[in-house]
């Protein structure tokens, strides 16, 4: 049987270009956009992508019926968050004081409007958006890219977690910040590998070969 991938479906953000760039890297899969609690459940692996803002994200996620849906799916098999889909596996973020999935421990927030500044003194802006080297901490899913390759970034936010143990990958902006935590399972990460060229389509692609285990 063909392997079967659900890109969980709750209304935010261009999960198409997500699920086109999954069906490049796995052909031989059945890749499917759903919103549907037993599709996800029954799936070889989860994507759980996102964009827009957290209190909307968490509202559409409680509304559809999908909260342990996805807390169910991110204890059981190989599971993939992108960009806000990192950000509400936390406890809270302070985008909206929302409370978030606490599958993580730790909290999400602002770039601080007070250090938003390059060496040379110029101002940097909010969101950060555009390309950004990442650091890696050792993980299977970094296999076959190089430490210190550009992924595509678009966030004002930035997850801060407690345990230290749980931050895989960092990026700067103009500070260094986590940007890809991993624990058992689960790694999920604040850039959008979908848009990252050809690293971020190998990080996909180790992925879907991913068995779940570091």
């Amino acid at each position: 049987m063909a392997m079967e991938i659900a890109v969980v479906d709750y209304g935010m953000g261009n999960l198409h270009s997500v699920a086109k760039a999954l069906e490049h890297v796995a052909p031989g899969a059945s890749v499917r956009l759903t919103g549907n609690p037993e599709a996800i459940l029954a799936a070889d692996r989860v994507v759980f992508p996102g964009q827009g803002a957290a209190p909307d994200c968490m509202g559409e996620i409680n509304m559809l019926g999908l909260h342990d849906v996805i807390i169910d799916a991110a204890r059981s098999k190989p599971f993939l968050g992108i960009c806000m889909g990192l950000q509400v596996l936390f406890e809270h973020s302070d985008e909206g004081n929302t409370h978030c999935l606490g599958l993580f421990q730790g909290n999400v927030m602002r770039f601080p409007e007070g250090r938003m500044h390059d060496a040379a003194g110029a101002k940097l802006k909010v969101p950060h958006m555009g390309w950004n080297n990442v650091r890696q901490v050792p993980h299977p899913l970094w296999a076959g890219i190089a430490d210190g390759a550009r992924f595509y970034f678009v966030h004002s936010y930035y997850v801060v977690p407690e345990q230290a143990e749980l931050a895989v990958g960092y990026a700067s902006y103009p500070f260094e910040f986590v940007c890809a935590c991993a624990r058992d399972n689960i790694f999920a990460v604040q850039f959008h590998p979908e848009k990252s060229a050809a690293d971020g389509l190998r990080l996909l692609s180790n992925f879907v070969n991913w068995n779940g285990k570091v």
